[in-house]
Formats: C-alpha cells, sequence, structure tokens
C-alpha cells in the first residue's frame, strides 16, 4: 500500500458518526471501505485510492456510552478539491456499521495548505521585521543625490533674507509660500520659483516683488491659510491664490500634489469671495489684461427662457460652469475655478449643477443675468437671478 507523503495533503474531510449499538474502530473502516465499493466507480474506489496515496490513513475516534456509539472519522486527501467533495459525499451514504443502523454527517472540508500559508505570511512579516541594515540600491541613491542637490540650492533673499529658489531675478512668475520649509519641499520636487515669507510680519520684499513679477500665493489647506491669504492680497499685488488640499500642508505634499494644486489656482479676488477697492493687475502667458467690466445692460428673462434653460440642464456635466449669451447658446463649456477668467460680454446665464457662494460671486463680476442651477447650496444675497432646474 502506497503511503500518502505529508507534504501532498490538500484537504481533510472530517466527519461525524453515532449509531444505536456497540463496535470498535476496525468495523468503521469496513464499512467505508465496503459500502463505498462500486458506488462511484473503479477510478474513485477508496481501497484503490489509497493504495496510490491519493487517501492517507483514516483516523477513526469512537466514544461507547449508554448503548450507543459516536465518534469522528478523519481522511486526509491528495486529491483535487472536487474528487474530495464528491469522496466526503459518498461517506454519508452509508446507513450501517457493523450490525447496527449508523448515520455519518460531514461536518467539515478543510485547506490544510490554507493553515500553511497563514504561518507563513506571519513567519515572513516576523523574518522582515528583523532584517536590519538595509541599504539603498543605486536608484534609491541617485534620487536621493538628485533631492539633496535640489534643497542645497535655497538661497536667502531680500532685506529679510527670506528663503528662495535660484535666481528669482530672472523668473517672471513666482510662487509666494508661508515658510522655509515649504521653500524646501518645493525645492526638493523641482519646483524652483519659489519664495517664503517666514514669519508673522509681513516681509517689504513681496511687496516690492508683486509690482514686478505675476504672484501666485500658496497657501496651507486649513482656516489659517485663507487667513494669510487675505493678509497678504492686502499688502502685495497678487493675481492667484492657489491651495493645498483640505488638512493638509504645502509642506507635506507629494509632486503630484503640488502640481496638482498649482494648476487649480484661482484669481485672487475669486479665492476672496469679493472684488478689490484697488485696481489689480492680471496676468496670463501672453501678458493679456482682464476684460473690464463696464456698464452691461442685459435683457430680462421670460417663461420661455426659463423653459429653454430647463431643456439645456443635460448638457451639464461635472462641476463645470455652462455659459450662456443672450441667445442661450452655450459659448463657453469652463470649470467653476476659472470663471475669473473668461469676458463678460457673453456671460448672460451661468449654468452649473450645484450652485456655491463662489459662482453666484462669479455671476455678479460677470453681470450676469441669471444662474441656473439643479441644487443652490449656502448662497450669500444677491441681485443675480435664482433659477432652479
Amino acid at each position: 500500500m502506497a503511503k500518502i507523503s505529508p507534504t501532498s495533503i490538500k484537504y481533510s474531510i472530517i466527519a461525524d458518526f453515532v449509531a444505536d449499538g456497540l463496535f470498535q474502530k476496525p468495523d468503521v473502516i469496513g464499512a467505508l471501505f465496503g459500502q463505498t465499493e462500486g458506488l462511484l466507480g473503479s477510478d474513485m474506489e477508496l481501497r484503490e485510492l489509497q493504495k496510490e496515496g491519493k487517501i492517507g490513513r483514516i483516523e477513526v475516534d469512537l466514544v461507547t456510552e449508554g448503548g450507543k456509539t459516536t465518534g469522528e472519522i478523519t481522511i486526509p486527501s491528495a486529491l483535487d478539491k472536487t474528487e474530495t467533495t464528491i469522496i466526503a459525499a459518498s461517506l454519508e451514504t452509508i446507513d450501517k456499521i457493523g450490525p447496527t443502523d449508523a448515520k455519518i454527517t460531514i461536518r467539515d472540508i478543510s485547506d490544510v495548505r490554507g493553515g500553511k500559508r497563514d504561518y507563513i505570511m506571519e513567519r515572513a512579516k516576523a523574518l522582515l521585521a528583523g532584517i536590519n541594515g538595509e541599504g539603498m540600491d543605486s536608484t534609491e541613491m541617485g534620487t536621493e543625490l538628485r533631492e539633496s542637490s535640489r534643497v542645497s540650492k535655497a538661497v536667502e533673499y531680500g532685506e529679510e533674507g527670506l528663503a528662495a529658489g535660484p535666481n528669482i531675478d530672472a523668473e517672471k512668475e513666482l510662487i509666494v509660500v508661508e515658510g522655509r520649509a515649504d521653500v524646501v519641499n518645493m525645492l526638493k520636487n523641482g519646483i524652483k520659483n519659489v519664495i517664503g515669507m517666514q514669519g508673522t510680519k509681513f516681509p517689504k520684499t513681496i511687496t516690492k516683488l508683486g509690482e514686478t513679477k505675476e504672484l501666485t500665493l500658496f497657501v496651507d489647506g486649513d482656516r489659517g491659510g485663507k487667513l494669510i491669504a487675505q493678509n497678504v492680497c492686502d499688502n502685495a499685488n497678487v493675481v492667484y491664490i492657489a491651495q493645498a488640499p483640505d488638512g493638509k500642508e504645502v509642506e507635506e505634499l507629494a509632486q503630484k500634489e503640488l502640481l496638482q494644486a498649482l494648476r487649480k489656482k484661482v484669481p485672487a479676488k475669486v479665492f476672496l469671495g469679493k472684488s478689490n477697492d484697488s485696481p489689480q493687475r492680471s496676468f496670463d502667458r501672453n501678458s493679456r489684461r482682464e476684460e473690464p467690466v463696464g456698464e452691461i445692460v442685459r435683457r430680462e428673462l421670460n417663461d420661455s427662457d426659463i423653459s429653454k434653460l430647463r431643456e439645456l440642464a443635460s448638457e451639464i456635466k461635472g462641476k463645470n460652469v455652462l455659459v450662456l449669451n443672450e441667445d442661450l447658446e452655450i459659448v463657453q463649456n469652463v470649470p467653476a475655478s476659472k470663471l475669473g477668467s473668461i469676458g463678460v460680454k457673453d456671460a448672460f446665464v451661468l449654468m452649473v449643477g450645484a450652485a456655491t457662494g463662489s459662482v453666484i460671486q462669479g455671476a455678479e463680476r460677470l453681470k450676469s443675468k441669471a444662474v441656473a442651477a439643479q441644487t443652490f447650496g449656502k448662497v450669500p444675497d444677491t441681485s443675480v437671478k435664482l433659477i432652479s432646474l
């Protein structure tokens, strides 16, 4: 008889039995072999499978009490999952053990390898934690050297000795951040046109730079960042404002997060939610200025216009704003954050999925007649007509 190797065992069949009578373990083994013989064909005979090493040694534990015998049968299997379950099901057809009536019920078919895999994973974790002195490979070393080189380029600038990137005098656009740690993180991630304010007293250097350069203020994603934005805009000519994601600081952002936040920058007055009393310069890559807002007379909206707006509601996608002219034609489809950069001539109606305070303020600046939205959040008092779609 071939022996099944312990390493070949895949599953373990565990069955319970109960019988009205007294018998011994050999009677149970005999019933398993005898009453399943010929039931599943020659390829699935328990006796033959055991000879081939596909079924292991059958273990039987039994207890006799009060004229009844109960116990447990354990059968190790090297068969696949399907064949093992067929063998297990066949055991439940046995109705006698020795001379007595009996009932066998499969309690469980366990995957023996699952326990081994669990042990392997836990042991591997322990071994991994115990590895000391892990070194860098050449790629990691190169990355660290490059980052170190970037950080080393931080310089002191202006009469206050502000932390800044190299050669900022040659830059046309500058990013102003709160402190030195923000500057270091920006340089580490390849953004060099940066300068930090460092300190509670507003530096005169930033005011002077705002006279000749396009300033983008980059603040932390908290309430403090908004307060700093107001203070900086009161003391310097800031064109754009970018903000870190909610709850995060500029100094802890990864490169991807830094670039995404900078791409989402908005005009300063849009960020602050109000128009400044003093004129504010606006720059773009082609040195174009914002279109001045003069006296614009808008026609009144009638019931037919509102019906047409509701028909156009399906054109609203995501958080974008549809800009409509007086003929109710869509002339622009822009993100809400870009409202500050569009012209006022054709901004008759703004259509949006969810109207926020910043959209309403954008509509006021553009002298729009109405804002049409599917939902309205907490919006300020306004003379702009609000239309529910």
